[in-house]
């Protein structure tokens, strides 16, 4: 009973009674599965632990989510399902989209129509002025730089100005095409009259959660692209002011994770991977309708909430393991001071 009550206070789940509401019968639901059980009776479990932190802290920061959270299935590559809610609404995405803009360049990249090394002018007339990113602090205008430099800001600090050069050797229409190839027709961008640029667009919690599960299965694109998506994505200065931040440095090279924000709502998706580089827990919480609105920092509710089920999704999966897909060992980070 001592170690039941120990792992639920490490998971943040509180009372009894509140994990008796959330995950069916109180204090046995907590209880860890028997070895008879097996793998899916595992998977289970602690799909019901990852439900009842997400819920916890949903209701704490208020609004309206639409999420697709799953675990790793002892029974092949599809995951178990934890939570699914409004996981087929038509939203937003904003930044999170960054990650099928990049999926649709990575595509041309594959067959040979683009390549990362190759060159995209950054002018003043293209730069977005303020928002997101580093293009913008530049102040000498115009440079060039390789598209793969493009995607990794594109892919960690979000740069704005990244999208626009996306759409220099991506247009809005055959990116959308591309994503509707890939089996995701509510996954698209918005044109505008230029066709080289584009809003983000829209998606579902359930259509990025299976991009992201596409990807990591190495379905969406070839191993080398897949590589280099997942490598911005854990990235040590890709987000961090949601699920990783609470988290050692190690701890947060296991997270790949995309935010994207904008009026009212405050979006994030990624994968958790177990310490060998497996993907065990796949998640997409997009949020609006929250207090604050005019708060893009840490301290807005929806933000906070996710701030608070990174370490508790962490913990729940804690030695969870995933042999149907490939382990991708993140990069070690090895800080420099110069030199």
């Amino acid at each position: 009973m001592g170690s039941t009550l120990n792992r639920r206070t490490a998971l943040g789940i509180g009372t009894v009674a509140t994990a008796g509401v959330v995950l069916g019968a109180a204090g046995p639901a907590m209880a860890a599965p028997s070895t008879g059980g097996g793998a899916v009776e595992d998977s289970r479990y602690r799909g019901n632990q990852v439900a009842a932190i997400y819920r916890r802290e949903k209701e704490r920061a208020g609004g309206t989510w639409y999420t697709y959270l799953s675990v790793a299935s002892g029974t092949g590559p599809t995951p178990t399902p934890a939570v699914r809610e409004n996981a087929d609404t038509v939203v937003e995405a904003y930044s999170v989209n960054k990650i099928a803009v990049a999926t649709a360049v990575l595509d041309k990249v594959d067959r040979g129509l683009l390549s990362l090394d190759q060159r995209v002018d950054v002018t003043s007339a293209i730069v977005v002025p303020g928002g997101d990113g580093i293009f913008s602090l530049d102040g000498a205008y115009p440079s060039s730089v390789t598209l793969g430099h493009a995607l990794a800001a594109l892919l960690t600090v979000s740069d704005d100005t990244a999208v626009r050069l996306c759409g220099l050797v991506c247009p809005a229409a055959e990116l959308n095409q591309i994503l509707v190839a890939k089996g995701f027709p509510k996954t698209q961008v918005e044109p505008v009259a230029n066709p080289n640029r584009f809003f983000l667009g829209t998606s579902t919690a359930r259509e990025t959660h299976d991009l992201l599960q596409a990807l990591v299965r190495g379905t969406l694109l070839s191993a080398t692209s897949t590589t280099f998506l997942l490598n911005q994505l854990r990235a040590p200065i890709a987000f961090t002011d949601g699920i990783r931040r609470t988290m050692s440095s190690a701890e947060r090279a296991r997270i790949a994770t995309k935010a994207g924000w904008f009026g009212n709502a405050r979006h994030e998706a990624g994968l958790i991977f177990d310490p060998a580089g497996a993907p065990v827990l796949t998640y997409v919480l997009f949020a609006d309708g929250q207090a604050d609105p005019d708060n893009f920092g840490a301290t807005h509710p929806a933000v906070q909430a996710r701030a608070a089920m990174g370490p508790g999704f962490l913990a729940a999966v804690d030695g969870l393991r995933n042999t149907s897909v490939p382990a991708r060992k993140a990069t070690t980070y090895r800080p420099t001071n110069g030199g």
